[in-house]
């Protein structure tokens, strides 16, 4: 009995020295591709001088691309050398492998796509249409497939979605009559083509909708917002809203029956109600708006409120209404993620990034911090394991926020 005990007691230590469950950013907009990260406990306020910097990898190329995180281990992309490179750095910043996926697509330079992470395997679309699937101990390669064998062709700034993951199914928009296909993830074969839909696929990703026992793929098209059927790619709905706008970037966002979809070029947003329709779903118009006119640094939405980036800064809408709750200029124009009941706000310009509080009475910032690079930042935020990912030019920074 005292062996028993004794055991109890030294099995209840190594517990509790061992390391809690890591949670995990496994591709674009997080977990649930909705922006928000599942960490708990995180700083409410920043040091004057802002969190601590953990490390920096440089030379990771030029891109836009964001970071998945999975296990602890880092993956992104970048173009050197008019190559797409694909990079898997481990907890501590150290590059661990590297892997060229095709040509850089170039106008302007940098990567696109922020690689998916599943049960070992990581996703990637290139600029050019290519789409492969990789060892992620390794790098090594188990397939591909080229956009254009699927009859698409990009648009004018290259290929930008992200690779979708549902079920067994590995999902992304070649363009055309077959605009959005699912191959089979573990081998890359054809298992549907979307029918119903003639469109060229733009810049934004796919989500899935679940809606009254029925599973949809939604996304956002050069012809407007369109969802297909899960299990075949029949098309569900569509509406047309900012078809043939000069680029149609976000991605699109579900929460409580409504889809939100909004542009920038002056376009603006339209919130989509959904309902049961012959057995099947519809989606009628429940407003629009000029108050949140994206161009690509996305939206979230938390607790019937969504919050983005409106031209030169940050605004909140009601869900339901459309009605604004604020228009704050915060850090300029950027991208953001939601973790823990705060905000984290990205400039495009200058390396700028805040803490803020999520509220619909009001946008205040509790700390900054300032990364180096030059041109552009069009990467999101990312929060996970307690740690902030900046990604900045050819440098990916690594902040701890807990």
């Amino acid at each position: 009995m005292a062996r028993i005990v004794s055991l109890l007691c030294v099995l209840t230590v190594l517990s509790s020295l061992a390391p809690a469950t890591e949670s995990d950013w496994p591709g674009w907009l997080g977990p649930n591709r909705d922006g928000k990260s599942l960490d708990k406990g995180l700083l409410k306020k920043w040091p004057d001088e802002g969190p601590k910097l953990l490390w920096k990898a440089d030379d990771i190329g030029v891109g836009f691309s964001s970071v998945a995180v999975v296990g602890g281990t880092n993956y992104i992309t970048g173009d050197k050398d008019d190559r797409l490179v694909i990079s898997s750095f481990d907890r501590d910043g150290h590059l661990l492998w590297n892997r060229d996926h095709g040509r850089a697509r170039g106008g302007p330079n940098g990567s696109r796509a922020t690689p998916v992470i599943d049960n070992g395997n990581l996703y990637l679309l290139g600029g050019h249409g290519l789409i492969g699937c990789y060892d992620t101990s390794n790098g090594e390669k188990k397939w591909s497939r080229e956009a254009k064998e699927f009859g698409g062709k990009p648009g004018g700034w290259g290929y930008a979605e992200s690779v979708l993951i549902y079920n067994n199914m590995a999902i992304f928009k070649p363009g055309g009559e077959r605009c959005i296909v699912a191959l089979d993830k573990t081998n890359g074969e054809t298992i549907w083509e979307s029918t119903g839909l003639d469109a060229g696929p733009e810049y934004g990703s796919c989500i899935v909708v679940p809606y009254q026992g029925h599973t949809m793929i939604v996304t956002g098209t050069r012809q407007g917002i369109f969802a297909v059927d899960a299990d075949n790619g029949k098309t569900l709905w569509s509406n047309n809203w900012s078809a043939n706008n000069t680029a149609n970037c976000p991605t699109p966002a579900y929460a409580d029956g409504y889809v939100f979809w909004s542009n920038g070029y002056g376009r603006g947003g339209v919130c989509l109600k959904l309902k049961e329709e012959d057995g099947s779903v519809a989606a009628d118009v429940a407003w629009t708006t000029k108050e949140l006119v994206c161009h690509h640094g996305g939206y979230v939405i938390h607790k019937g409120y969504i919050y983005g980036n409106h031209g030169g800064g940050w605004a909140c809408l009601d869900l339901k209404t459309g009605q604004r709750q604020w228009n704050e200029r915060a850090v300029g124009k950027g991208s953001l993620c939601f973790a823990d009941d705060m905000l984290y706000l990205f400039s495009e310009s200058g390396g700028q990034a805040a803490l803020a509080n999520c509220s619909p009475e009001n946008l205040t910032l509790c700390g900054k911090v300032k990364v180096d690079g030059k041109g552009p930042s069009w990467a999101h935020p990312v929060v996970v394991g307690g740690r902030l990912y900046l990604r900045y030019d050819t440098h990916l920074y690594c902040f701890d926020v807990m």
